[in-house]
This record gives structure tokens, sequence and C-alpha cells, in this order.
């Protein structure tokens, strides 16, 4: 007899439901919207008024013939559907009777990285999608290596079209082999594979009657199954506050969601960066209050002791610190249209705070399909590389593949608003390290007697050229402290030499000519400088001037 539950029972068993994120990747026409589109389809996910509209929709853009075409219940855009691909990232719920679902479907070409960091940026598990005829390709590996980035704990290689090479044992064992070769040294901890069609069904929902020497699950029983309840950060608490409620006199709490580790009501904690102690009073939530929390909850925890804690601020376990610093490096993902200005400075949201922080260093940039790395002095859209960072103020962080919540952020362009980049921190970085991170070209430079800052890069921080004007004559004093003066008024780095007060005014000029500075020798002349003659009067100064300001 089959079990009658009214509405409210429905949902409340619903809720209680384990999440999985998880995300597809591939290469175009690997089939990622249609193994999807089947997974809802065969695990009867659909309702009637979406059946029938793809069955319009197969009609009208289709490309499995005769069959429907379960690629574009995922391709919702007109251009996606009109070229075949997937652009945007597409995302689709359901649920089984064992576990709910978010499933992400992200673009295969390379132009659309930044949509497949974001798809991926909450997954638990990944599908990476490989065409049984081709096997292992440039794409798989990108895609595994933003994978293993993204720090992904789950991931299922999907051999697909295994109808299309007559589901051969031998096909399937040798894509396996090349994938783990590859993918092994990325340290990503769980791997699976499965052989399937997802045109046809097999092995999707249901045991293949073609691939019999096949003895592991089908990709659905896989995915109710895999336990990701260790994925979270139990051991490390950390607590950024959000929100500091106060409701009335009587009451003065921290709000925010438990970022990670565990916290019971008595434990003493210690906030960050006062370092002042007290020990939680009580955990409080909309349906009272709570023993202990752990994430992803979203509380309120009140303190025995009146200690100032604002938001950005973190509440920690005494023995269990993070790093707290102001230097780190980071892997960065670039999503913004305008390649990046090292020389420019970024908001930086990390956790509940936001400061501004500047680039110290590119260390180098990752060839996303090669993973070969190499020198760079910017990183443009799509592209990812090692970045080291300087904040105005100190952060609280741990490393991304330890605790994803405290070691992830983005940057934020400061003029446009626009989220230009995202970062997964790898560790601290001292501030006196740095030096020692030189190239050989630079040490070349330095033993030249050059400085290892580029003249370009310089002309970018001062907006300007190093120039030298060399003064002589009767006025050259008051020529050269009023150029000082109105070059100085329109924002140039200028700075005055006085041939009366320095002996060797050339060599000094000519060093702060090449830090890119404007300098002005006065009661100086000498060949190959911008040599003006005062012998004017004084009436007749400004308007010299001007005339130089007219040639810089």
């Amino acid at each position: 007899m089959a079990e009658k539950l009214n509405i409210k029972e429905f949902l409340d068993r619903d809720e209680k439901k384990d999440l999985l994120r998880l995300l597809t990747a591939g290469s175009v026409d690997d089939g990622k919207s249609t193994l999807i589109g089947r997974l809802l389809f065969d695990s009867k996910k659909l309702y009637e008024d979406q059946l029938d509209a793809l069955e319009r929709d197969t009609k009208r853009y289709g490309n499995a013939g005769d069959n429907i075409d379960y690629a574009l219940l995922l391709d919702g855009l007109k251009a996606e559907r009109e070229q075949g691909i997937t652009i945007d990232v597409a995302y689709r719920y359901f649920s089984t009777n064992n576990r709910k679902f978010i499933i992400a479907d992200t673009p295969g070409h390379e132009q659309y990285t930044r949509n497949m960091i974001t798809g991926g940026s909450t997954a638990n598990l990944a599908i990476i999608l490989v065409d049984a005829r081709t096997g292992v390709i440039t794409q798989t590996r990108r895609h595994t290596y933003l994978v293993s980035l993204l720090g992904i704990q789950h991931l299922v290689l999907a051999v697909n079209k295994m109808d299309l090479v007559d589901y051969s044992q031998q096909v399937f064992d040798k894509i396996v082999s090349d994938y783990r070769d590859f993918a092994t040294p990325l340290g990503i901890p769980d791997i699976h594979c499965i052989p399937l069609s997802a045109l046809k069904g097999d092995n999707v929902v249901e045991h293949s009657p073609y691939m019999k020497w096949y003895k592991g699950q089908p990709l659905l029983e896989f995915l109710e199954t895999v336990k990701i309840e260790s994925d979270k950060n139990f051991t490390d608490f950390r607590y950024p506050v959000q929100y500091v409620l106060r409701p009335n006199l009587d009451f003065r709490g921290f709000s925010s969601t438990v970022a990670s580790g565990i916290v019971r009501k008595g434990d003493e904690v210690i906030a960050l960066p006062s370092m002042k102690k007290s020990r939680i009073k009580s955990i409080v939530t909309y349906d009272g209050e709570l023993d202990m929390a752990f994430p992803p909850q979203a509380i309120t925890l009140t303190l025995e002791d009146e200690i100032d804690v604002s938001r950005g601020e973190m509440l920690v376990h005494p023995d269990n610190l993070p790093f707290i610093d102001r230097n780190f490096e980071a892997m960065l993902v670039w999503m913004d249209e305008t390649k990046m200005d090292p020389e420019q400075q970024f908001f930086i949201k990390h956790t509940t705070n936001l400061t501004r922080v500047k680039i110290d260093q590119i260390r180098y940039k990752v060839n996303v399909n090669t993973l070969e790395q190499s020198m760079t002095d910017t990183l443009e859209l799509n592209e990812i590389g090692r970045v080291v960072f300087t904040s105005n103020k100190p952060l609280f962080f741990d490393p991304y593949r330890k605790n994803k919540n405290t070691g992830a952020f983005i940057l934020i362009d400061p003029i446009t608003n626009n989220t230009c980049a995202v970062g997964m921190i790898i560790d601290k970085v001292n501030a006196r390290d740095l030096s020692t991170n030189i190239t050989e070209e630079d040490r070349r430079y330095m033993r030249d007697g050059y400085s290892i800052v580029s003249p370009e890069s310089r002309a970018r921080l001062y907006e300007q050229q190093g120039h030298i004007y060399a003064i002589s004559g009767e006025a050259a004093t008051e020529f050269g402290y009023t150029l000082e003066r109105r070059l100085f008024d329109i924002g140039k780095t200028v700075v005055v030499l006085n041939s009366r007060e320095i002996t060797d005014i050339e060599k000094v000029a000519d060093t702060l000519c090449k830090q890119g500075l404007i300098v002005i020798c006065i009661g100086y002349s000498a060949n190959g400088k911008y040599i003006t003659n005062c012998k004017a009067e004084t009436n007749k100064v400004s308007s010299s001037v001007e005339d130089v300001l007219k040639k810089l």
C-alpha cells in the first residue's frame, strides 16, 4: 500500500534530505546537457508541461533525430540552442527519495573559463565528460585542473557515447588509465569512472545491458550515495562577524554564519584582531537556543563579557588561530573584460571583511591547457596566475585547501564596482621574503646598475615620462621654481636641483630622470637635455613657463 503524506509532511521530509551540489564540464559536444536532461527524464523528475515544451523544442531545434533532444532542457539561451553549445551556467534542481541536487551545467569553451569557475565555486562534486571516441583531450585536462583549483573533493569521469564504440571495455580502460596518469598529481582525493551513453540512457539511472563488464554503480545511484559529510571543516572554528544585533538594551549578540568548525555553549573564544577573550554565553536562533552550532548554520552568539567586536572581525578558539597577516599569495582567476593593471589598487572582499589591496608580484601565469608556467606582467580575461598581495589591514585567513570559506576572496574594481577576479589563498608571505623572488634578468639589471622596477611601471604609476629641464640665464631661479609649481599643480612628480648646492648635478639629475621624475636643474646647461636660456625679464617668466608646458 502506497504511503500517504500531506503537504507539510512531504515538505518536512524533503527539507531533511542531504543536498549535493554538482557541476558538469567537458569539451563542446561531449554531451553534458544531454546527460543532465537524460538524468532528469529517466528519474521521472519532469513535469508534464516541461515534457510538452521539450517535445516542441526538439522539433524546432533538436539534433537527436526522432528521439527527444534532452540537451534542450538546459540550453536555455537562444544563442545556445542555435549553436548547440552551452554559453552561460545553467542551474537545475531535482530531488530523489534519498537526496536533493543542484546541477550547474558549465560551458566547455576556454573563453568561458570564468563561467565554469562561477558554477563550480560551491560544488561538492564534478562530472567531467569525455567522448569515448576521442578520449582524454586538452579540454579534459583543463577542466580537471580547474576542478582541483576549486578544491572539489569528488570527481566523476563520465566516459560518454560508449554506444559509438560498441560498448568496448578496452576503450574505456585505456581512457581511464590515461586520465589517472594526468589527474593523480593534482591531488583530487576521490575519482570515480563510469562508462555511459547519455543519449541511450546506458548506466545513467539503471545498469546497461550492453556493458555487463562494468560492475560499478550507475551515475544516479553513485550521486545518491557519495559521502560528502566529511568535506566540511569541522575542526577549525571560524566565525566572521556579519552584524552586531541590538534589538533592545538588554541584548547584544553577534550574528553570522558559522564558516567552519563547531562552537558550543561555554566555549572560550578570542576576538580578532583585538585578541580579547570571553566565553559563549548563548547560541541563539530563530527557533530558540542551541547547545552547539556547526557550518553552515546562521546563528547569533552572545558573550559573557562586554568586548568590542564589529563587522569584519572574527571569533575563534584561542588554541586554533587562523593566519593574521597583510601579506599573502593566492591563485587568481581574472574575470574582467579589461586586463589587469598591476599598479591599481582593488577592494578585496574576504569573508565579511572589505578593505583595499595591492598586487606586489605576479609569480607566474598558468596555461590552463598545458599547465605550463610562464612569466607575465599582467593577467587578461580567463587567465590564471599565482599572485602576491598586500592588504591595507590584516586579514584572518586559512589556506583554501584547508578551509574554503576563509581561503576564498573576490577582487572588486573601485571605479566600476565590477567583480574583476576571484582568488584562492595558498599561504601567507613574509614581506621581507619578496626580495628573494628575483629573476636572473632582474639580477643582471642590478649588476648593471639599473632598477628592477621597469621604466614602463614607473610611467604608469607617475603618469609621466622622466625629463630633465636644464635652465640658465638671469631669471633661471624664478623660472625654475615657477615651472615646478605649475607642474606640481597639474599632478606631475617633479624636483628642483640647484647647481649652487649640488656639485655633481648632472649625475644626480640623470639618476632621478631614470626613476621617472621630472628634474629641473637651475643654473646648469647640458647637451642633449631640454635647455631653457632664461635671459628674459622677470615679468616674462610666466609666459615662458607656459611655452614649456605646451611642449611637455
